[in-house]
């Protein structure tokens, strides 16, 4: 079975569809990779014939194991390309996901093997997530919650941002909001009793988050355990 660059970027897509707690189906991965729905007919058939994917009655997507670990060997390669491009060449962290996206395909066993030696395994890479297919569940158990569940007045750091979204992360580095950064929540101002965004205190600054951005962004509380 020929694996192509197409039918890898479906099954990371799904993979990191399923990492933000999403249902994956046709129109998931429409949305997610910027291409049309019939192109994307095509493409499930074509991993469900392989076995790279299962498909049940309702329409929802899941990874078989052979799709797992294709999924995952390029997880692990996104994820060194990201830790190199900033460790390494100290590119912006906001832009590593970008780059890391064209060169993921390219990268030989030979070099992703000189990666793990000069990085190490595992860790989080500059967004603060983990390699692997994370998810909601998992990051809960760890002590996280999104920024929209923090009551006013918590003590919080950053801990992982959703990392797809080359506007959202450049959005936050104007904030002066990364992983890492401590804030506190000072209000949550809306109308009608309805929350619109969070008002923060960050780096000294009062800043101001929609609630769906902050819905994109994980924390912990002061002092506890990563």
């Amino acid at each position: 079975m020929r694996i192509t660059i197409s039918k890898e970027n479906y099954l990371k897509a799904i993979a990191e569809a399923q990492s933000e707690g999403q249902v994956v189906k046709a129109v998931t991965l429409t949305r997610w990779l910027h291409v049309s729905a019939p192109a994307v007919t095509m493409a499930i058939k074509r991993l469900k014939r392989d076995g790279l994917i299962r498909v049940d009655e309702d329409g929802r997507i899941a990874l078989t194991p052979a799709g797992c670990e294709i999924a995952n060997r390029l997880l692990n390669r996104h994820h060194l390309i990201e830790r190199m491009l900033t460790e390494i060449f100290g590119l912006e962290w906001y832009k590593v996901h970008d780059e890391a996206e064209q060169l993921e395909h390219a990268v030989s066993t030979d070099f992703e093997r000189k990666l793990v030696e000069k990085l190490g395994n595992g860790g989080a890479c500059p967004h603060g997530n983990l390699v692997g297919m994370d998810s909601p569940e998992a990051r809960r158990q760890r002590g996280l919650r999104p920024l929209d569940e923090a009551p006013p007045g918590d003590r919080l750091v950053v801990a992982s941002v959703f990392e797809r979204d080359r506007a959202f992360l450049e959005h936050l580095d104007g904030l002066g909001i990364r992983p890492g950064t401590e804030l506190t929540i000072s209000a949550a101002l809306g109308t009608h009793g309805l929350p619109e965004s969070i008002l923060l205190e960050t780096c000294g600054r009062a800043v101001t988050v929609a609630r769906p951005a902050a819905a994109k962004i994980w924390v912990r509380s002061v002092g506890a355990n990563r």
